[in-house]
């Protein structure tokens, strides 16, 4: 997209994606939250990332803050053309990132298609 779209309708396409979200995969999630940023601060292409402890790597995890999937509004709207392919971009970087929480490493995500 030539120009950003601003963050709060960036939030909202976020907040879409995570309501589509399967509910299968949803009910798995625990301890994250999701946090919008224009862009990492090491790492500026990055499109997500998230940050913490996999769920198949968890034994003593209680009393921890929660894990963060960042999701950054620049890289992905500069990386399409329309709203519509950035609705499609946000959701598979959402999906992703939920993945790494779920233990599911790049290797197998991109034989699955979604990396």
């Amino acid at each position: 997209m030539q120009d950003a779209i601003p963050q709060d309708r960036f939030e909202v396409l976020v907040g879409r994606a995570l309501d589509d979200v399967p509910e299968e995969l949803a009910e798995m999630f625990d301890n994250v939250v999701v946090l919008v940023e224009d862009r990492h601060e090491d790492e500026p292409e990055l499109l997500g990332i998230y940050e913490g402890v996999p769920l198949t790597e968890r034994d003593d995890y209680g009393g921890v803050t929660p894990d963060v999937i960042r999701i950054f509004r620049l890289p992905l709207c500069e990386l399409v053309a329309d709203e519509d392919e950035l609705i499609d971009e946000v959701y598979v970087t959402v999906v992703h990132e939920f993945a790494h929480h779920l233990g599911i490493d790049d290797e197998r995500l991109h034989e699955l298609g979604w990396a």
